[in-house]
């Protein structure tokens, strides 16, 4: 069965870096999309960024953009998310989810699996 595991998170101060990680396994990973969603306390889950399976389209999040990245490891089974000037309005439980497709996707409801999630506490 399909597993995503992340991995990566921790607390940093405003202005610094951190890299997720997710491993997938269980699937031929390199048809499928993958992207990052985040969910803070009292708030809905939303998009962070997307990778198609190939890795020559990403798309981000508005909040996000010029400040993440999404790369994709070699094998297609692993996908970062790069995390550099953070904010505060960052912290948020961090989750990666992967989608049986081609295409890029950045509606939650087009990912069939998700992963456990990974906390992110940026202090100002």
């Amino acid at each position: 069965q399909v597993q995503l595991v992340e991995s990566g998170g921790g607390l940093v101060q405003a202005g610094g870096s951190l890299r997720l990680s997710c491993a997938a396994s269980g699937g031929a990973f390199s048809r499928y999309a993958m992207g990052w969603f985040r969910q803070a306390p009292g708030k809905e889950r939303e998009f962070v960024a997307a990778i198609n399976w190939s890795g020559s389209n990403t798309y981000y999040a508005d909040s996000v953009k010029g400040r993440f990245t999404i790369p994709r490891g070699v094998a297609k089974n692993t996908v970062y998310l790069q995390m550099n000037s953070l904010k505060p309005e960052d912290t948020a439980v961090y989750y990666c989810a992967a989608a049986h497709t081609l295409r890029l996707v950045t509606a939650h409801e087009e990912y069939m699996y998700w992963g456990q999630g990974t906390q992110v506490t940026v202090s100002s």
